[in-house]
């Protein structure tokens, strides 16, 4: 049970009067005469007589009662309420056939990038498997894959475990006709569905390992229409910048990995995140790419703000009353019981 505390507790001073009260409602103005006060002496005390300064020391305790009263005695109800201030993303990842590369994972060539992205985007999604306080549960989420066109795979959602099934069959580009790079048609598919989020915060983290080289609309383009919309872009190049093994199908139907040329686009992309306010990294292997993704995740934390309502329960009325009911009590045995002559 919370302790009782005083609104004012300095008027409990006058409870301090209490003694002053009590020797002047003692001394009540009435006499009688005797000759001699020897025979009062000797005879025996009546109930009336010990307690005839009862009505006194009810006026007394009136005093205290009314002065806790209006101290304003209470005691605090605390209600804790936590608003949570979301951050809407989108996720813009390439999943062009130069994404199965298999650069990001050091003597694994059995992993491609696209698979790398997946697991560090469920874990920052999710958080690590084991841990407590990880991932990104009050974020609505969404995911845009791109190659030679764009396609939202998933609206923003709360709905995580949805969003990282949706990502998990996310697969290759398989037909030449639908291979490319088309950054700036992710970038700005990301930013449309992120225009009619009404979080306050809205990003796009925009992975690619390569140049722009399909699509209708210019990366730089996208990110002024981002910048105007006051979303910020995270742009991360995967990968190697020159030659990355690539399984490639020799004549015999055997698959073995070719040393390709790859480029990434890294002037356009750090342009992108500059002209947004945001940031541009980039990643080598595995490691690195989990480093980014823990840097974004703590530049780009939800707000937590924690607001203390403190309601109080009043008892000054039980006071009030009790110090009413003793004057009450006090007037009646003075008038009657314990009445003196004027």
């Amino acid at each position: 049970m919370s302790e009782i505390e005083f609104r004012d507790p300095w008027l409990l001073l006058l409870s301090l009067l209490a003694p002053l009260v009590f020797v002047w409602a003692s001394r009540r103005p009435s006499m009688l005469v005797y000759s001699s006060l020897a025979i009062l002496d000797q005879g025996p005390r009546s109930v009336r007589v010990r307690l005839a300064k009862l009505p006194a020391l009810l006026m007394a305790l009136t005093l205290i009662a009314l002065s806790i009263a209006i101290a304003g005695p209470r005691t605090p109800d605390a209600e804790t309420r936590i608003s949570r201030e979301g951050v809407a993303i989108m996720m813009v990842v390439d999943h062009s056939s130069s994404m199965n590369a298999r650069d990001l994972v050091k003597d694994d060539q059995s992993v491609d990038r696209l698979q790398v992205v997946k697991q560090v985007f469920r874990q920052f999604v999710l958080g690590e498997e084991g841990t407590a306080g990880k991932g990104r549960p009050d974020d609505t989420i969404g995911l845009i894959a791109f190659a030679g066109y764009a396609d939202s795979l998933c609206p923003l959602t709360l709905d995580h475990g949805n969003l990282v099934a949706m990502l998990d069959d996310l697969e290759l580009v398989r037909r030449e006709d639908e291979d490319g790079t088309a950054i700036g048609d992710g970038l700005a598919l990301a930013v449309e569905r992120l225009r009619r989020s009404e979080a306050k915060s809205r990003i796009v983290i925009l992975l690619t390992d390569g140049v722009n080289n399909a699509g209708a609309i210019v990366p730089k383009e996208a990110a002024e229409v981002a910048a105007a919309n006051n979303i910020k872009v995270y742009s991360i190049g995967a990968g190697t910048n020159g030659l990355a093994p690539i399984p490639m199908q020799d004549p015999f139907g055997r698959m073995r990995l070719v040393r390709a040329e790859v480029e990434i686009d890294e002037e356009t992309l750090t342009e992108i995140a500059d002209v947004t306010g945001g940031q541009y990294f980039r990643a080598v292997d595995i490691d690195a790419l989990g480093e980014i993704y823990g840097q974004i995740d703590r530049l780009e934390r939800t707000k937590v703000t924690e607001f203390r309502y403190l309601q109080y329960t009043e008892h000054y009325g039980t006071f009030a009353l009790l110090g009413l009911c003793l004057m009450g009590a006090a007037v009646v045995l003075g008038s009657t019981v314990f009445r003196t002559l004027p």
